[in-house]
């Protein structure tokens, strides 16, 4: 259990539970943690660990236990090969990213040479309709990726049988290779990112885990009407605020589109095309191409404009360190930076406008790319995901069209101040973010 950290809906356990019970054995179920993991902070591994927690609490009224033991650089493909020896079948999720899909090819060819009879399979969890039903190839845009995904809806937007097991460990094996964390540990979220000393950001402010993801989809669903009106309006709590569940696996995505589509309603379309169309258009990149954290994921339009115009002169300049601390002169932008350092979130709208502002304050599209790409992963709590590199790529072209031809961005879209005044009340959000010594002001 790596990608989706839930008790319930949950295609992959569903799969290895309706196995165990075929084949008339218990479930067991391991996480891998990796204390170390690239470019994550304190406030990732408690969110993660909080997920971590429910997870082991609704597994064990399933009746299935939760090993959760300490990794190293081939993270939770360790505890699986570690137990693989008493196994009958390993089950684990698809992996999207680089550094996931590592994981499963070296676990893949670990069983192969020592345990060549034990199956090993994966099963698409985090995605309503699997990456390669949808195509079998990286997808130009929404526009190509559409009909495709509309055309497959029918058979993967339904429920789907989740047994429980009918059969369970008496004891649990705890395999010498790995430290086993004990139960007890997983009740304190914070005191295990103490001890083990991850730095960096400190954490948001929302909770994570499946009783707090389940609590937010209740919530968003009293407010799907208004979702089409509302959602670009960072003033209102109009989004769903639900990418940072599924990011880390504490939420289904399908179980949100079948309870949205159950709902109906003005906004249910609206939604189904953010959490199904664009969603998966951003799994399609990062499975398909390989630079999809890197500024060659940039078509070659936009690389091409964009070098026609590298030399253009640039009123502001900004260093790294000078965009990290919201040192600019653009309240607005200053605002939605101070909203993603200080809470781990900052509004789906001005993420396109903070990007494209880093490009034009920025010596060159290849350093603001690289800038977005780690300020996004470090303070995001939804960062390092499919969504925020596809996200990051578009400022640059990606999945978009060419527009006006202007300095700097060349026929790449554009943006400025004047046009959030035209659809919000900014001056609202940036006073709220630009409190006091920059500290956000709770009563705006």
């Amino acid at each position: 259990m790596q990608s989706a950290v839930r008790s319930a809906h949950n295609q992959a356990l569903a799969y290895a539970v309706q196995e165990a019970n075929r084949l008339k054995v218990p479930v067991l179920a391991v996480f891998g943690l990796t204390p170390s993991y690239p470019a994550a902070t304190a406030r990732h591994y408690l969110y993660l660990l909080q997920g971590v927690r429910d997870a082991r609490a609704g597994l064990q009224e399933r009746g299935v236990p939760l090993l959760v033991g300490l990794t190293g650089v081939h993270g939770p493909a360790e505890a699986a090969l570690a137990l693989a020896p008493g196994a009958a079948l390993i089950v684990t999720e698809r992996g999207y990213l680089r550094q996931l899909r590592a994981w499963r090819a070296w676990l893949t060819e670990r069983l192969a040479a020592q345990h060549a009879d034990l199956p090993f399979v994966e099963v698409e969890s985090e995605l309503v309709v699997p990456v390669g039903v949808t195509s079998v190839k990286q997808e130009y845009a929404a526009r190509t990726i559409r009909p495709r995904i509309h055309r497959a809806l029918p058979q993967y937007l339904t429920a789907y049988e989740d047994p429980d097991p009918q059969h369970h460990l008496r004891d649990v094996p705890r395999p010498t290779e790995l430290e086993w964390l004990h139960p007890h540990d997983l009740k304190d979220p914070a005191g295990l990112v103490r001890r083990f000393g991850v730095q960096g950001v400190p954490p948001g402010r929302e909770e994570g885990g499946e009783v707090a993801a389940q609590a937010q989809l209740r919530h968003f669903l009293t407010r799907l009407d208004r979702y089409d009106r509302d959602r670009n309006d960072p003033t209102l709590d109009g989004a769903s605020g639900l990418s940072a569940h599924l990011h880390y696996g504490q939420l289904s995505a399908l179980q949100v589109a079948l309870a949205v589509q159950d709902h109906g309603g003005p906004g249910v379309d609206a939604y189904l095309e953010e959490l199904v169309v664009r969603r998966e258009l951003s799994f399609n990149l990062c499975w398909y191409s390989p630079h999809y954290d890197t500024f060659e994921v940039v078509p070659d339009w936009a690389r091409r404009t964009l070098q026609d115009h590298r030399h253009d002169e640039r009123r502001d300049l900004y260093t790294p360190d000078e965009l990290e601390a919201a040192a600019t002169h653009d309240p607005y932008w200053n605002a939605a930076q101070r909203q993603m350092t200080a809470t781990g979130r900052m509004h789906n709208y001005l993420r396109m406008y903070w990007g494209k502002k880093v490009l034009e304050w920025t010596p060159d599209p290849e350093q603001a790319h690289a800038t977005l790409v780690r300020l996004n992963d470090r303070y995001e709590q939804d960062g390092r995901d499919p969504n925020s590199y596809a996200g990051i790529g578009w400022v640059f072209g990606l999945h978009d069209r060419p527009w006006t031809r202007r300095p700097i961005f060349g026929t790449v879209r554009y943006m400025n101040a004047a046009g959030l005044k035209r659809k919000f009340d900014i001056e609202t959000y940036a006073r709220r973010w630009n409190g006091p010594q920059g500290d956000p002001d709770p009563t705006l």
